[in-house]
């Protein structure tokens, strides 16, 4: 199912299959929002390495236990072609200029994390 021009919900399915919880599609659906301003500013795709995470997959992958991706409010993405740190700085751009939301963002090595917490939080 279509979310965004761009995005489909199935993109932010946990990893270990499970899909995203219907109560939590409220969630993903503004987190895709946002990402799909990201995609259009950039004019190019954008890849959801990690969305949604159960319980036992975010204990797996050494998530901490309140983690936005519980809650279907957290992307890790790539942009092919384009360096995580440049990334990063994009988001913070749009959220400067009022287009993006604020929320939680870092820059790893190979990938950008996003979320659409409530405050704003930098790694």
């Amino acid at each position: 199912m279509k979310i965004t021009k761009n995005f489909s919900l199935s993109e932010f399915d946990c990893s270990d299959g499970s899909k995203v919880p219907k109560k939590l599609i409220k969630n993903v659906k503004l987190l895709a929002e946002q990402l799909q301003i990201l995609r259009d500013y950039l004019n190019t795709p954008i890849k959801i390495n990690c969305g949604y995470r159960t319980e036992s997959h975010n204990k797996k992958v050494g998530g901490v236990k309140n983690s936005q991706h519980r809650k279907a409010a957290a992307a890790d993405i790539i942009v092919p072609g384009v360096p995580a740190l440049r990334v990063q700085k994009t988001i913070e751009i749009l959220i400067n200029n009022g287009k993006m939301k604020e929320g939680g963002l870092g820059s790893y090595h190979t990938f950008t994390h996003y979320d659409i917490r409530s405050k704003k939080a930098r790694w």
